[in-house]
């Protein structure tokens, strides 16, 4: 009996009047909206700026090219993964926050209380 009226206090901590969340709701997600277009601004910053410098590489002379020399394949590798591949992995995340406070932002128009996610009620505190 205890422990049911505790689980009950804690799902209560989670559900919240839908008119206080809306207006919370509408600028978390674009909040992230405004996340997810910053990252995909630095990926292409850096996109050009290799393609900048390969084709700077490729229009040295070949003696030119012998002593300026060229970063190693692996740490290309290190840098694509920091810049483009975890940034990507990233914006997953922050696509899959913004559909789920869509998606409670829905069911937030035809009840009365809301039940959130514990990300979204750090994010309200």
């Amino acid at each position: 009996m205890i422990s049911a009226l505790q689980s009950e206090q804690k799902y209560q901590g989670k559900k919240r009047k839908s008119a206080d969340v809306y207006p919370f709701l509408q600028t978390y997600i674009a909040k992230r909206q405004q996340q997810i277009s910053e990252i995909e601004q630095m990926i292409d910053r850096y996109e050009k700026k290799r393609l900048a410098e390969e084709r700077a590489y490729q229009s040295m002379s070949s003696i030119r090219r012998m002593l300026s020399g060229k970063k190693p394949d692996h740490h290309l590798a290190v840098e694509y993964i920091h810049y483009v591949k975890k940034p990507l992995e990233r914006i997953a995340e922050l696509r899959k926050e913004m559909d789920t406070a869509q998606s409670i932002l829905v069911k937030s128009r035809s009840e009365d209380q809301v039940e959130l996610t514990d990300e979204i009620i750090k994010e309200l505190e």
